[in-house]
């Protein structure tokens, strides 16, 4: 029993000193650890509160100010494994919401939108910043048939690498295109017995085509001998055109004697129509008009524009006259250009893709509708006018009640 007393009282010696010795160890350490980092700020860190969820951080500050806590953030950090240290904490309850954003797409950081793109090809491999060696400025869309390839072709050379070219098929030939080398460089849209209208509302959205300056929307029976697009887009920005058009060889395929071309001139505006055909000088024909067949416009211009045609009315008849309310003011932003001029050859190629009936050929059932849609066209027109001054509670301009 004396031994067993005398080996305890030995012991307990022993232990103190080991207790000592770990806290003077311990407290050297963490001097060391102290001056060799900054003091941080527990209050100005942006630290999660999943991290301390109990703890008063203002309180532990104001308490234990002389207290340096990166050693503490340091040592956390490095228990979290496979964490990117360069990205911010996001707690799982945060929300994005962004009202800047297009619609549909609040919920995205506005960093990551892409709201716009265009027809730029691109390769398989290598770096997206080195796919293009140069980016078009322009935009020209032909809808064709194969049966006007050459006219196409002779139409095409015509266009700079600047303009990025695209072919709508509504016959549905597409591979028989590569005979010419330019194609396999072209955009390629088919689908059969489709007119340009069609295809523009639903393949040249504002917000696809947005790349381009100017985009030129043609028809494929187009005469270009004496065209040049280059010098054409020179014209236009010389003017401020927004809308605008080649002016017409005179004796081929004329219809208004505004898109006549005139030989002594750039450009013109206006013109003198037949009488009563215009109820003021600066409205269509007479002036702000151009035609369907080959008109050409701004950015801004054509996004006004695609708004305005019609899903179901695809061959765009009465557009030519509504165009005016797209640029401001009209009869100084719509032109015809006289110096760049082409030749209308009246091929009915794709009034050939309607349907016979009642023993009427196809292209009477085509342009049958085609005037329909004019009339179509007005009424929804005049229709939506209406509707709009009646909401705002004003009279229409043009109305006599005051």
């Amino acid at each position: 029993m004396g031994s067993t007393t005398r080996f305890g009282n030995i012991r307990k010696p022993k232990e103190k000193m080991k207790f000592v010795a770990t806290a003077l160890v311990s407290i050297v350490f963490g001097f060391f650890i102290g001056v060799s980092f900054p003091t941080v700020s527990l209050t100005k860190m942006n630290l999660p509160s999943s991290l301390f969820p109990s703890i008063d951080l203002s309180y532990i500050e104001e308490k234990y100010s002389g207290f340096s806590t990166q050693a503490l953030v340091n040592a956390w950090s490095s228990l979290k494994e496979n964490k990117d240290a360069s990205v911010k904490y996001i707690p799982n309850d945060a929300k994005i919401w962004a009202p800047t954003n297009p619609p549909g797409a609040e919920r995205l950081p506005p960093g990551i939108v892409e709201s716009e793109s265009d027809f730029y090809l691109r390769r398989l491999w290598g770096l997206p910043s080195e796919d293009l060696t140069i980016k078009p400025k322009y935009l020209v869309t032909f809808t064709v048939g194969y049966a006007q390839k050459n006219n196409i072709n002779a139409a095409v050379k015509k266009f700079s690498e600047n303009f990025t070219i695209v072919l709508f098929h509504y016959d549905g030939r597409t591979s028989e295109w590569d005979e010419f080398e330019w194609s396999k460089r072209a955009i390629h849209v088919s689908i059969r017995k489709q007119t340009k209208w069609w295809y523009a509302k639903r393949f040249l959205h504002p917000d696809i085509v947005a790349s381009y300056e100017y985009i030129f929307i043609w028809d494929e029976d187009l005469g270009v001998e004496h065209f040049n697009a280059e010098e054409y887009i020179k014209l236009v920005r010389k003017h401020g055109l927004e809308i605008s058009q080649p002016g017409l060889e005179p004796n081929n395929g004329l219809t208004w004697q505004m898109t006549k071309r005139r030989g002594d001139s750039q450009v013109h505006m206006q013109t003198e129509e037949k009488p009563g055909w215009c109820s003021d000088p600066h409205f269509p024909p007479c002036a702000a008009f151009v035609e369907i067949m080959a008109p050409v416009f701004s950015r801004d211009a054509w996004r006004c524009v695609w708004h305005m045609i019609q899903n179901d009315l695809v061959h765009g008849w009465g557009l030519d006259f509504a165009l005016r309310r797209c640029v401001e003011p009209a009869h100084e932003k719509v032109g015809v250009v006289d110096a760049q001029w082409i030749v209308h050859q009246s091929v009915p190629s794709l009034g050939n893709q309607g349907q016979t009936e009642s023993g009427r050929a196809p292209w009477e059932g085509v342009r049958e509708r085609c005037r329909r849609e004019w009339t179509m066209f007005q009424a929804r027109m005049a229709a939506a006018e209406k509707a709009y001054f009646e909401e705002m509670g004003i009279d229409p301009p043009n109305s006599t009640a005051r």
